[in-house]
């Protein structure tokens, strides 16, 4: 996923994407919670979300997660 994508993307949800080291929320995902062709997914599955508790991103690995959120300025913080 590009950089341009993910702020594209976390801009249409509502996120603002201006603030400076703005927190995102990693942690596993509840397969419940996500759309159906992700359920299933093999292997555990990351989600990010934002202060609101909005699903940003689904990952397969928590340092994919925290250097995506990284890599746009952001600070992610792991919730269990």
């Amino acid at each position: 996923m590009t950089d341009d994508l993910f702020e594209t993307m976390m801009a249409e949800n509502g996120f603002d994407v201006t603030a400076e080291r703005s927190i995102v929320y990693v942690r596993e995902a509840d397969r419940a919670s996500l759309p159906d062709g992700l359920q299933d997914a093999p292997g555990k599955l990351f989600t990010m979300h934002d202060p609101e508790g909005k699903c940003l991103a689904v990952t397969q690995d928590r340092k994919i997660a925290f250097a995506l959120a990284r890599q746009n300025d952001l600070t992610p913080v792991s919730v269990h």
